[in-house]
């Protein structure tokens, strides 16, 4: 299905970058992947997606035709409260990749991490702190336990979303500085500064079972069609007897876990008032950043930032500066 009769230079229908297209297997992303680092401090933070905007900026790109004019960017809105740490892990290097050494949780206990998962009976304490010391020697990489605090950000909900971060750094630093973290919070301010580059994760929205026309957008075929005019025109050929999996067919739209690289924070601040509030979300009340770009995902879904995994130094510029950010009503 590479082309259409007619249309040769036309792509094909769906790209196979995303495959297979499965349902996330929960409403919040996970990171397979960390970059190396040398400073010991976190590799990541996380908030909600509220909405997007859009900003007046000066143009700062060397080779842009609009340098130094003022231009429009769209810009996603992602509310971030400060973060808790209620424990750290340590991992060990296996033949099948990391595998879990040994953990140690903080001793305060949070009242609403309890509506999310169980906590353990022992908690860390000077003894346990220095058992898990001794092990480093062992361990490959030191990532923290953390959770959101969505009872500050209004969202309606207050249990909160459980996920890890890596510590970036030697082991030894890295050691102590997740043990002053633990029971702690951190905001974004103290993790990403404004012009930085960032990796997103999160999951897109969901759109349920559709057919090929809507999910691949093939072309609806004329009223003289065998049965079906919303359809590929062929399955394939007769031999080999089997359908490939590049034949654009029905299927799960949406609700996919996805990442996309190399996103600028064009700003980080408190609050933001928006006159009337975000449609479906309300006022940003805590900390907040401004990514330029849209991110994938409903409102009020969790978004996981991450430091630049494979930053281009060909596009990599100062973040611009901008001269405004819209704040009319969206009703």
């Amino acid at each position: 299905m590479g082309h259409q009769v007619g249309f040769r230079h036309r792509p094909r229908r769906g790209s196979l970058q995303f495959w297979p297209r499965v349902r996330a297997k929960r409403p919040y992303p996970s990171v397979a992947s960390w970059p190396r680092s040398t400073e010991a401090k976190l590799l990541g933070f996380a908030g909600y997606k509220a909405g997007m905007t859009r900003v007046l900026a000066i143009d700062n790109k060397k080779t842009s035709q609009t340098k130094g004019a003022e231009i429009a960017l769209p810009v996603t809105i992602i509310e971030v409260p400060p973060l808790k740490f209620f424990g750290l892990r340590l991992y060990s290097q296996s033949l099948e990749g990391l595998a879990p050494l040994t953990e140690v949780w903080a001793d305060t206990k949070d009242k609403y991490l309890v509506r999310k998962i169980k906590t353990p009976k022992t908690f860390a304490s000077e003894k346990t702190l220095a058992q898990v010391q001794e092990k480093l020697k062992d361990a490959a990489e030191i990532r923290m336990l953390a959770h959101t605090q969505p009872h500050l950000a209004r969202l309606g909900k207050k249990r909160p979303d459980v996920f890890e971060l890596k510590v970036g750094g030697e082991l030894t630093a890295a050691f102590e500085y997740a043990k002053n973290l633990l029971g702690k919070e951190l905001r974004i301010s103290d993790v990403f500064d404004k012009g930085e580059y960032v990796d997103t994760f999160s999951v897109s929205k969901g759109k349920g079972f559709q057919g090929s026309v809507k999910r691949f957008g093939v072309r609806i075929l004329q009223h003289k069609a065998e049965k079906v005019k919303r359809k590929a025109g062929t399955l394939g050929p007769w031999t080999p007897k089997k359908t490939s999996f590049r034949v654009p067919q029905h299927g799960q739209m949406g609700f996919h876990s996805r990442a996309e690289y190399n996103k600028q924070i064009l700003q980080v601040g408190e609050t933001l008032k928006i006159k009337g509030g975000i449609v479906n979300y309300g006022d940003i009340t805590h900390d907040y950043v401004l990514v330029q770009g849209s991110i994938p995902g409903s409102k009020k879904r969790l978004i996981i930032l991450r430091k630049a995994l494979r930053p281009s130094q060909k596009t990599r510029h100062a973040a611009p500066e901008l001269t405004h950010v819209a704040l009319r009503s969206q009703q």
